[in-house]
């Protein structure tokens, strides 16, 4: 028998007036899996979230959380969840112990309990011997930790990560996706919303959403996979000049710039190293060098989230 999806979202939307934040969107999450929640700046990932805590009513659509409806029993749903913001959210002026103290309080752990879970998410997020420290002298890396802490404290099921890395430094952000993994390990369910998309592919599967709506679901793998173009990475003399002059050649469906570089993408099989090489001499576009590469997630985002984002009638 099939389990329960931990997360079952189906046909979410959230209106704010005249403006569309979440369009129909529906996927659901499996009991420890770790789930990729994309998208730009804007396109409906944090109301989805607020939504799905039970903080937020849904226009029309629902979902169920830990089996529970998040319109009729957001009471329920919140006492299934973890909830980390994008913004650091605990009590400076307090310390690493006081933190945990208050938040035990609030999640309504008796003394007890909340002496042996603070000691276990201590140990988990690597915080111990640091009880005393004041928060606001903690580095950012050490200060998320803190949070994750104080969001998993009660042994929540179900665990939301908004943002959780950003302005995380590599090695810390490497580091907290460890903590991530092991918590999924355990059996902890976890959706994460990130703008690193080298840290999507950690996640069993990921959502795309752009202007409110989904433009993808499923694993990294067969998200890019599923975009039917090929890849061709440029060295040009002129980034941004040589990127105008190539949205004339009809064989390309567009361009990307990766840092000194530029990705021009093709639809599949129309063109070869050799073809496409020949074509942009015959336009007279420089190019010191051109091979195939890959489609990266960070591909596919560009090709998936771009043309999503243009349709008419998308809210801005």
């Amino acid at each position: 028998m099939n389990e329960s999806p931990a997360i079952d979202v189906r046909d979410l939307t959230k209106v704010f007036g005249r403006f569309t934040a979440v369009d129909r969107i529906s996927f659901a999450v499996a009991p420890g899996d770790i789930f990729g929640f994309l998208g730009p700046n804007g396109a409906g990932k944090s109301t989805t979230i607020r939504m799905l805590c039970g903080l937020l009513a849904s226009t029309s659509g629902t979902a169920l959380v830990g089996g529970y409806d998040i319109n009729r029993e957001p009471d329920r749903v919140r006492q299934r969840i973890g909830y980390m913001s994008q913004r650091f959210s605990l009590y400076r002026d307090l310390t690493v112990a006081e933190n945990l103290a208050f938040f035990g309080g609030v999640y309504g752990l008796s003394r007890g309990a909340l002496r042996d879970r603070a000691a276990d998410v201590l140990r988990l997020a690597g915080l111990s011997g640091i009880e005393s420290a004041r928060t606001g002298t903690l580095s950012g890396a050490i200060q998320q930790r803190l949070a994750l802490a104080c969001a998993i404290l009660h042994a929540p099921p179900i665990l939301f990560l908004d943002e959780p890395t950003s302005g995380v430094d590599p090695v810390s952000r490497r580091a907290f996706w460890e903590l991530i993994q092991d918590l999924a390990a355990r059996g902890t369910t976890v959706l994460i919303t990130t703008h690193f998309l080298d840290e999507a592919e950690f996640c069993a599967h990921i959502g795309l959403i752009s202007a409110g709506r989904l433009v993808a679901l499923d694993t990294p793998a067969a998200v890019k996979s599923g975009v039917a173009e090929d890849v061709f990475e440029l060295q040009v003399d002129d980034l941004f000049s040589s990127a105008e002059r190539l949205k004339g050649i009809p064989s390309i469906l567009g361009t990307a710039c990766f840092g000194p570089r530029l990705h021009a993408y093709c639809p599949r099989g129309a063109a070869t190293e050799q073809s496409l090489t020949a074509t942009l001499g015959a336009a007279g576009i420089p190019v010191t060098a051109l091979h195939s590469v890959p489609m990266s997630l960070e591909d596919a985002f560009m090709r998936l989230v771009a043309p999503a984002a243009a349709l008419p009638g998308s809210p801005v």
